[in-house]
């Protein structure tokens, strides 16, 4: 035992060493693979592995309509991406394209605009009762 295993828990550093949320699956592949299917223009934007996710797939379609998704390494990304016959691209150098930023605008807008309407919805139930 060192000087400073009693700190450390005597654990090795491999038992140390923090683990991810949770690996990527065939769940996570097939995800992709279905979205990848059923819309038009969509491509891959790989993300690096943090101390907190693997690495991701950011699959986003013409729309700008996204989804994202475990995938374990960068090299599965790209055999994906062949699978399906769309276009990957490490999203390090190209960033993330502007339809997914308007597609999540026009989502933030429209989430606002229904809780409004429910808004409205219960003032008026409220009115009628009194």
């Amino acid at each position: 035992m060192g000087l400073f295993s009693r700190w450390r828990g005597g654990r090795s550093g491999a038992e140390r060493r923090q683990v991810l949320d949770r690996e990527a699956g065939p769940a996570d592949l097939e995800h992709l693979r279905a979205f990848a299917k059923s819309r038009e223009g969509v491509a891959f934007y790989v993300e690096p592995e943090t101390t907190a996710t693997d690495t991701t797939v950011v699959a986003v379609a013409f729309d700008g309509e996204w989804t994202r998704r475990r995938v374990g390494t960068p090299r599965a990304a790209q055999k994906l991406a062949r699978s399906v016959k769309v276009a990957c691209h490490d999203v390090q150098v190209t960033g993330y394209p502007p339809e997914m930023r308007a597609w999540n605008a026009r989502a933030k807008a429209d989430r606002a605009a229904l809780e409004e309407m429910a808004r409205a919805e219960t003032d008026q139930k409220g009115d009628r009762e009194r």
